[in-house]
């Protein structure tokens, strides 16, 4: 799968219409749950001209942290895909990310490994300068560079809680500039974020078999789909670049994964969840500097 069809956890989406709030308003406080995330992942839907017949594979997701401390997520997302002359491919995609909510600070890392060789590898450092001359990002790997993203644009937490933040209000739609430092760093999308009913109890998609079941179905819930399209496109009867649904819970877990990229779309089934022990913030607490971005444990098996 190439580097750009990479799934957007999270980190996880028409009527009245919300939009997220300026760079100087952050969104109400969300409590995340520190957690790692199983999906089994199997293919949805392919059209004649994709030239995929079969793919399976695994996708394991970790959030450790706070709103002190920093949020970090590690992403692994290996597929094995067949194609119609037969031949296999393995892709597998890691990702590693400390954000800081409140300064507003990104480290990234990702590297793309096909057939056991890397054909990607991508780093750098984004960070908010208090300034309205943009948010300016440092791109260490694949070549060192720099360049500046607007004001408004958001990371993926901070985009996650202004999610569901919106939700919880009751809106129905969030429009928001997002940049994770995909694409080798150079890529930031706007999204468009459909938000539906609550659902505050028992959502209806948890797999019977997951252990931690009762305690998820507690906790609120909303359907949540999300177009991602090229900066500037949004409004112009354009078709997103790709397309991610799921059940997003007021606690930072999701289920029920689609991800749409056009040509054939991949469905994921969450299969484990395991929740990690919380730290709570004290009010007077100050963002730590940001620690070194730790590579992606190697913990999903191949499919």
């Amino acid at each position: 799968m190439p580097a750009r069809r990479r799934a957007v956890c999270l980190l996880l989406l028409p009527a009245v219409a919300a939009t997220a709030s300026p760079a100087g308003a952050a969104p109400a406080l969300i409590p995340f749950a520190p957690h790692r995330a199983v999906y089994d992942i199997v293919l949805d839907r392919a059209s004649s001209g994709s030239g995929v017949v079969e793919l399976t594979g695994r996708m394991v997701y970790e959030l450790q942290g706070s709103r002190c401390d920093g949020y970090t997520q590690n992403m692994r997302f290996v597929t094995r895909m067949t194609q119609q002359d037969g031949t296999e491919q393995v892709n597998d995609l890691r990702t590693s990310s400390w954000e800081d909510v409140v300064a507003r600070r990104l480290r990234f890392s990702s590297t793309q490994i096909r057939d056991s060789k890397q054909v990607e590898k991508t780093s750098g450092d984004a960070r908010d300068d208090a300034t309205d001359a943009g948010i300016k990002v440092a791109i260490e790997e694949p070549d060192k560079r720099e360049m500046t993203l607007p004001e408004g644009a958001y990371f993926p937490m901070r985009h996650s809680e202004a999610l569901v933040a919106a939700a919880r209000a009751g809106e129905s739609r969030l429009v928001a500039d997002l940049y994770d430092g995909s694409e080798k760093g150079e890529k930031l999308y706007t999204t468009s974020a459909v938000i539906g009913p609550l659902t505050e109890s028992g959502a209806p998609d948890i797999p019977e078999q997951l252990a931690t079941r009762a305690t998820l179905s507690a906790v609120p819930s909303w359907p949540v789909s999300i177009g991602y399209f090229e900066p500037k496109a949004l409004g112009r009867d354009t078709v997103p670049s790709y397309e991610l649904s799921f059940r997003i819970y007021a606690n930072g877990v999701s289920s029920r994964l689609l991800i749409d990229y056009g040509d054939f779309s991949v469905r994921g089934e969450l299969t484990e969840l395991t929740y990690y022990p919380a730290s709570e913030c004290p009010a007077s607490t100050v963002p730590p500097a940001a620690p070194p971005v730790a590579p992606p444990k190697d913990a999903a098996p191949k499919p």
